[in-house]
C-alpha cells in the first residue's frame, strides 16, 4: 500500500521562490566559503587590533591589505588542495569504470594520512580488478580455444532464438561461416526443432554439412539477467560406424582363424590322399590311410559346421517374451539340472521379476556349467544365491576353481579357454542379460580362489 505526503502549494511556492533567490552553491564554493569562515575570526581580530592601535594610516592600510590577501589566498589554497585530491580520485574511479587498471594514485608525505589511506585502497582495488580481468581474459581465451578445437557443434541462442555464438564445428555443420550465422533465427538455421525438443535426446537429422544420427543436449544459462540457450550437437554416426567397422574386423579375424584351423588340415590331408590315389604302386595299407584321412576331413568339417551353427545361434537370438518369473523357483530348477556336482544354494527373499523364463534359464545353465567346470579342476565348491537390489535382483554364482586368467576377452565372441569350448556361452549370456535390461559381469574372487559371476536384472514393473 502506497503512502503519500501532500505538500501545501504555498510552502512549495515559497521553497521554489527561495531556491530561485538563493541558488545552491557548488561543492567547490562551499569549500571556499568554509575556508573563509575558518580564517574570518583571525583576520577580524587582526584588523581590529591594527585599527585600534597607535599606527599610522599608511601602516594600517598596508597591513590590512596584506591580511585580506593572505586570508583569501589561504582559503583558495585550501579549496584547491581539497578539489585537486577529489579530482584525482574521480579520475582514478573513471579509469576503473572504463576498464583501465594501469593508473595508480600517488600518496603525499609519509602516506599515513586519511587521503593516502584512500589512495592506497583504490590502488589495491585496481590491482584486484586487473588480476580478475586478466584471469577472465585467459579463461575466455581457453574457452574459445576449446570450443574451436572440439569435434562437437556448439550454438548459443538468446531468449528470442537468435544465434549469439557458434564454434568451428557448428560452422561446418551448417556449411556457413560464423559471420553469416550470427544473429540468425533458429528456424532459419534449421535448429528450431533441437531447441524446442527435450533437453537430451537422439535424433536422425540432416544438415547442410552432414546427415546422420545426432546426440542433442540443450541447457539454459543466464547472461546479464536474461535467459539464453546452449545447444550441443554430437554426431553419433561416425563413432557408431567406427565401432561397427571394428566389430566387423574382429569378426572377420575370428571367422578367418576358425576357417583356417579347419581348412588347413583338410587341404593338407586332401593333397596327401590325392597323391596316394595317383600312385601306381600303392602300399598295402593305403585303404587304412584313406579311411583315416577321410575321417579327419569329416571331423574337421563337422567341427566347422558346429562353429557356423554356433555363430548362427549367436546372431539370431530372439527377443525375450516377458512374463512373471519366480527367482527362487528359477534358481532351484537350474541347480537341480546340474548333476556333476552338488550346488550350494543361498536362499534370498521371495521375488518375482518380468522376464523370459526360458532365456534366463539357459543363461543360468551356461554360467553354472562354467562354474562347475572350473570347480571340478580343483575339487572346490560351487554356490548360487540371490539378493534384492534397489530396483531388481542380483544373482551370484561363485566357484572355488583356479580363477580367470584373462578377463579382458571373456565376452569376445568365439574366445574360449576350453579345448572343446565354442566361445559363445558368455557372449550369449550377456546378450540375454542386456535384452532384459540387465548386466552380466565375471571377475576373480577377492580371496584369490575361484571366480564370481554377477547377473543383475531389473524388476521390470
Amino acid at each position: 500500500m502506497e503512502r503519500r505526503i501532500d505538500i501545501p502549494a504555498s510552502t512549495g511556492a515559497r521553497a521554489t521562490s527561495g531556491a530561485a533567490r538563493r541558488p545552491r552553491l557548488s561543492f567547490e564554493g562551499r569549500i571556499f566559503r568554509m575556508a573563509l569562515m575558518a580564517g574570518f575570526p583571525g583576520a577580524l581580530v587582526s584588523v581590529i587590533l591594527l585599527w585600534t592601535g597607535d599606527f599610522t594610516p599608511k601602516v594600517q592600510w598596508t597591513i590590512s591589505l596584506f591580511v585580506l590577501l593572505a586570508w583569501i589566498g589561504f582559503a583558495l589554497a585550501a579549496r584547491g588542495r581539497v578539489i585537486v585530491s577529489l579530482q584525482t580520485l574521480s579520475n582514478l574511479l573513471a579509469a576503473l569504470r572504463e576498464g583501465d587498471y594501469s593508473f595508480r594514485g600517488r600518496m603525499a608525505g609519509n602516506g599515513d594520512d586519511s587521503l593516502s589511506e584512500v589512495m592506497r585502497e583504490i590502488n589495491l582495488f585496481s590491482e584486484i580488478l586487473r588480476e580478475q580481468r586478466l584471469g577472465a581474459l585467459e579463461a575466455s581465451a581457453l574457452l574459445r580455444t576449446v570450443m574451436a578445437e572440439i569435434d562437437v557443434a556448439v550454438f548459443a541462442f538468446n531468449a528470442d532464438g537468435r544465434l549469439l555464438l557458434v564454434n568451428r564445428s557448428g560452422e561446418a555443420l551448417l556449411a556457413r561461416p560464423a559471420e553469416a550465422l550470427i544473429g540468425g533465427n533458429a528456424a532459419e538455421l534449421g535448429l528450431a526443432e533441437c531447441l524446442a525438443g527435450e533437453g537430451e535426446s537422439t535424433r536422425q537429422m540432416t544438415f547442410p554439412g552432414g546427415a546422420g544420427r545426432w546426440g542433442i543436449r540443450r541447457t539454459t544459462f543466464r547472461q546479464q539477467g536474461l535467459p539464453h540457450h546452449l545447444l550441443v550437437l554430437l554426431d553419433l554416426s561416425r563413432p557408431l560406424r567406427r565401432e561397427e567397422l571394428h566389430a566387423w574386423q574382429r569378426l572377420v579375424r575370428v571367422l578367418g582363424h576358425e576357417l583356417n584351423n579347419s581348412l588347413a588340415p583338410i587341404r593338407s590331408i586332401a593333397g596327401s590322399l590325392g597323391s596316394l590315389v595317383a600312385r601306381d604302386d600303392r602300399p598295402d595299407d593305403w585303404r587304412e590311410d584313406m579311411e583315416r584321412g577321410l575321417a579327419v576331413i569329416g571331423s574337421r568339417a563337422a567341427a566347422l559346421s558346429r562353429f557356423m551353427e554356433a555363430y548362427t545361434r549367436l546372431a539370431r537370438l530372439p527377443a525375450p517374451r516377458f512374463a512373471p518369473v519366480d527367482i527362487g523357483e528359477l534358481v532351484d530348477r537350474v541347480a537341480r539340472l546340474e548333476t556333476r556336482r552338488e550346488i550350494m544354494i543361498h536362499t534370498g527373499p521371495a521375488m518375482t521379476i518380468s522376464g523370459d523364463a526360458d532365456q534366463l534359464e539357459q543363461l543360468l545353465i551356461n554360467l553354472l556349467r562354467n562354474a562347475v567346470d572350473a570347480a571340478m579342476e580343483t575339487g572346490g565348491a560351487v554356490e548360487i544365491g540371490w539378493r534384492a537390489t534397489g530396483n531388481g535382483v542380483e544373482i551370484t554364482i561363485a566357484d572355488e576353481g583356479e580363477g580367470v586368467s584373462n578377463t579382458t576377452n571373456l565376452f569376445v565372441p568365439f574366445f574360449t579357454t576350453k579345448p572343446e569350448g565354442s566361445g559363445i556361452g558368455l557372449v550369449l549370456s550377456r546378450q540375454i542379460a542386456e535384452a532384459h535390461g540387465g548386466a552380466l559381469t565375471l571377475e576373480n574372487r577377492g580371496n584369490g580362489s575361484g571366480a564370481v559371476t554377477r547377473l543383475i536384472l531389473p524388476s521390470g514393473e
